[in-house]
């Protein structure tokens, strides 16, 4: 980064300052605002006026703000004050980007995507955090689920030797929480997947929604980490470029190296995930081929037995029809008076039912 300017008159070099809008919701979105000289606070200012105010006074300081979702004033504020891009103020303002790291003049901006890990519901909520690291500024952004800064700031201030660094300290020291805010997230990932690969060979039917909700997760998670590996890269040549301290570079090779871990282990997760989904697939689908099966073996056993009780109502139907056409009451009936009609009936409605019944036989409907 390059030398930290002399914040009193005359003003930094850049674009020359423009007057402070107005910032009337200081009370409502400004988590701590402070000054710091040397890596320790020498101010704690209770509005973003008298932070820029104090700043001003102070020789070598430097000012760590963090906003919580701030309005539009405040941001033009800020951006009046410390001549931050329209670009990236519009970016920090309506949320929802993408992790990136842009330069414009002395100044970075950098977008990261936090996640957490809810127990209860077993889902990560991801959230998102806007930095603007100038000479001689650090402000945070955050929208939604974030890493603790207030932590983060107190574990800094434990250290003023690393916080006298600068901003770059700052930066530093978010980046490395946010990673490592990534770690339970993945520890809880891994716990859902061995739930999930187990639901999947018992059976369970709702585990296909659990798959896709986690495989959408882990899209918005690999978009979080994916693109952090090459930001952390250029940022570490950014800081060999401009002679940043040794022991920070070291530092930040170790974010790096977390971060193209956890990178790694998310990519993992959405190639089983994948292989879980289509493994699901094909039990379902060999489930739903042996109830099919099941249905067709009970429609066949059905159909048989449809068949064996029609064939007997035919039969049985054969001597009912002789006997019902010899029951009639007409006059002229000839066979009425035969001598041999009655053992002819008898015998007819045996030769109906024999034949029948062969016929059934032989097409095993018996």
């Amino acid at each position: 980064m390059p030398e930290r300017p002399d914040r009193r008159p005359p003003p930094r070099t850049g674009r020359p300052r423009q007057p402070a809008a107005p910032t009337p919701s200081d009370h409502r979105s400004v988590v701590d605002s402070a000054v710091y000289r040397d890596g320790r606070r020498v101010a704690s200012p209770a509005t973003l006026a008298d932070t820029f105010r104090q700043l001003r006074e102070q020789s070598d300081g430097m000012a760590w703000i963090g906003l919580h979702r701030p309005t539009e004033a405040e941001l033009h504020s800020l951006a009046a004050e410390f001549n931050l891009h329209p670009l990236s103020v519009e970016d920090a303002l309506e949320a929802h980007q993408r992790p990136k790291l842009e330069r414009y003049g002395d100044t970075l901006f950098v977008v990261l995507r936090a996640a957490r890990y809810l127990d209860a519901p077993e889902e990560v909520d991801f959230g998102e955090l806007h930095i603007f690291v100038g000479p001689d500024f650090l402000i945070t952004v955050r929208h939604g689920a974030a890493p603790d800064l207030s932590a983060v700031r107190r574990r800094m201030e434990a250290a003023p030797e690393l916080l006298s660094l600068g901003p770059e300290a700052a930066l530093y020291a978010i980046l490395d929480a946010v990673v490592d805010g990534y770690a339970p997230v993945v520890e809880g990932v891994q716990n859902d997947m061995d739930e999930i690969e187990t639901e999947v060979f018992r059976g369970d039917p709702e585990v296909s929604r659990r798959i896709y909700e986690l495989s959408r997760e882990m899209v918005e998670f690999q978009r979080a980490t994916r693109p952090l590996v090459g930001m952390l890269h250029g940022l570490m040549a950014g800081f060999a470029k401009y002679g940043t301290d040794e022991e920070l570079q070291r530092y930040l090779r170790d974010v790096a190296d977390h971060v193209t871990h956890t990178s790694e282990r998310v990519d993992g997760f959405r190639q089983a995930l994948t292989e879980i989904l289509t493994v699901n697939a094909t039990l379902v689908s060999q489930q739903q081929n042996a109830e099919m099966r099941a249905l067709a073996e009970a429609g066949f056993e059905q159909n048989e037995e449809i068949k064996k009780i029609s064939s007997w109502a035919a039969i049985l139907f054969a001597p009912t029809l002789v006997g019902t056409i010899y029951g009639m009451n007409f006059e002229n009936m000839p066979e009425l008076k035969w001598a041999a009609g009655y053992p002819f009936a008898l015998l007819l409605m045996a030769v109906v039912c024999v034949s029948l019944y062969v016929v059934f036989k032989k097409r095993d409907w018996l």
